[in-house]
């Protein structure tokens, strides 16, 4: 039982430390309140269409907001966003190509 409970305290520390994660890039980006909602449905994967319904907007703005996050992240898709936050938990320096490469 007490594993269990220091998996859990480690697991809620995880997830409190990727939502920090989080927030710090969103802020790095400048992102707006709108952005950073379709930032993070993005990164859990939802659709645009998905994310459309769950904004109560079109998916032109949805495709509007995602090309803005991709341009203030210095990214081509949600494929390189993801990879960003990977690389961050991983510990890898993006402005450096050999710990990327080492990361990977």
């Amino acid at each position: 039982m007490r594993d269990l409970k220091r998996a859990e305290a480690r697991l809620d520390q995880a997830s409190a430390a990727f939502v920090d994660l989080l927030n710090a890039r969103f802020d790095q980006w400048g992102l707006t309140a709108a952005e950073r909602d379709v930032a993070l449905f993005a990164i859990k994967g939802l659709s645009v269409q998905e994310m459309a319904r769950l904004r109560e907007t079109s998916e032109g703005t949805i495709k509007a907001q995602t090309a803005a996050i991709y341009r203030k992240a210095n990214v081509t898709g949600r494929p390189q966003l993801l990879s960003l936050f990977i690389e961050d938990l991983m510990g890898a320096d993006r402005s450096n190509p050999a710990d990327i490469e080492s990361a990977a």
